[in-house]
């Protein structure tokens, strides 16, 4: 009895595309349900973009970091 090759793989290609378009669509609704947007994208989004910071924010983290930065060059000299 001859086996028709290229129907079964064509049957073989259609049960596995249905159950790539099934897994699909279980993945999206899981991807919804965890709050990351419609489940297209692979990565869960693009990259998140930071607030702007405001000037005096900024001017407070300057000075911090000055003062940050001059106690280390402090310790590294006395440590000498």
């Amino acid at each position: 009895m001859p086996v028709d090759v290229t129907r079964t793989l064509q049957q073989a290609l259609q049960s596995l595309e249905s159950e790539r378009d099934r897994l699909d669509r279980q993945i999206r609704t899981i991807r919804a349900a965890l709050g990351g947007g419609d489940g297209r994208s692979a990565g869960g989004g693009g990259r998140r973009r930071r607030r702007p910071m405001s000037a005096a924010a900024r001017k407070a983290v300057s000075q911090r970091m000055k003062a940050y930065w001059a106690s280390r060059r402090a310790k590294k000299k006395a440590a000498k």
